[in-house]
């Protein structure tokens, strides 16, 4: 019996209507007509043997098929982009300078980077971790090329919105959430210094709702904030995105603790049209992150 071979170009127009939750956007992102989407998707099912989609409510949903699928497409095509891009690139030299929160220094920088050494071996990274408003500040002074940054109402001419994200209330695992409001103490805080915008939107909610709280912890880094976590002195705020081992997120409710706002996250771009090293490199970390935001 002869072999199947899934389509490249049908999958990534199948993984980019799953990642942007439209298979119209996907048409449009990919410069196809919806129809012409839609006949890719009915060839991917065929190929498959069974239905990759459903109908819920007025939109499409993955089948547990689906879901299969999808977990094999994007690895199809992490390895296609990765060969194009090492055979196009290994020519490259020089360097590329990205500025990254401490939220995705553990998580996103081994994997993203990783990639990105193997397809061009010649060109050196070099990395700076630090807050949002320095690494803006390290952008527009011309001492990096990409910054991952939280979205602080600073406008630069090259950001890309890449998600919207909750903050939430973080505890050591396993820390129930009564100990927050142990015998009617202030809301014992673990923070970076001041300036930090989780810093001001955890106090400031805290105030609006009423509720009394005290600085129990704070800290230049944040290594030294997830310690303190992990060692039980306080509760702290930061995004689901990043969260090391051996911490949880509190329901707000369920901990009496008022909720919090959303957190905008961007990645910002030097130059209008950055050197291809840096365009591939920027393409690597929102993929990576769009992932994580989607599962």
């Amino acid at each position: 019996m002869s072999k199947t071979n899934l389509d490249l170009d049908v999958m990534r127009s199948f993984a980019t209507g799953i990642e942007l939750g439209s298979f119209a956007k996907a048409a449009d992102r990919l410069g196809r007509s919806t129809s012409a989407v839609s006949a890719q998707l009915k060839k991917l099912e065929d190929q498959a043997g069974t239905p990759l989609l459903r109908k819920s409510g007025r939109g499409m949903v993955l089948t547990e098929a689906g879901e299969v699928m999808l977990g094999y497409a994007r690895r199809l095509l992490e390895l296609n982009d990765e060969a194009v891009s090492a055979v196009r690139g290994v020519e490259l030299q020089g360097r590329v300078r990205l500025g990254l929160q401490e939220d995705f220094g553990e998580n996103l920088l081994p994997e993203v980077l990783g990639r990105f050494k193997r397809a061009h071996p010649r060109l050196r990274v070099e990395v700076q971790l630090a807050r949002s408003a320095t690494l803006l500040q390290s952008l527009q002074a011309g001492r990096l090329d990409l910054a991952l940054a939280w979205e602080m109402g600073l406008t630069t001419p090259y950001a890309e919105h890449v998600h919207t994200l909750p903050m939430r209330w973080i505890v050591a695992d396993g820390q129930p959430a009564s100990v927050i409001h142990e015998a009617g103490e202030p809301v014992p805080l673990v923070v970076l210094d001041a300036p930090c915008i989780m810093r001001t939107a955890a106090t400031q909610a805290l105030d609006h709702a009423g509720v009394a709280w005290r600085i129990a912890f704070t800290s230049p880094s944040l290594a030294g904030t997830w310690a303190a976590v992990k060692a039980g002195l306080g509760v702290s705020v930061r995004t689901p995105l990043g969260l090391p081992a051996d911490v949880r997120m509190l329901d707000a409710q369920d901990a009496h603790l008022p909720p919090l706002p959303l957190l905008g996250l961007a990645l910002y771009r030097a130059e209008a049209e950055p050197e291809p090293a840096v365009t591939r490199l920027a393409e690597l970390i929102l993929q990576r992150l769009r992932e994580s935001t989607l599962a």
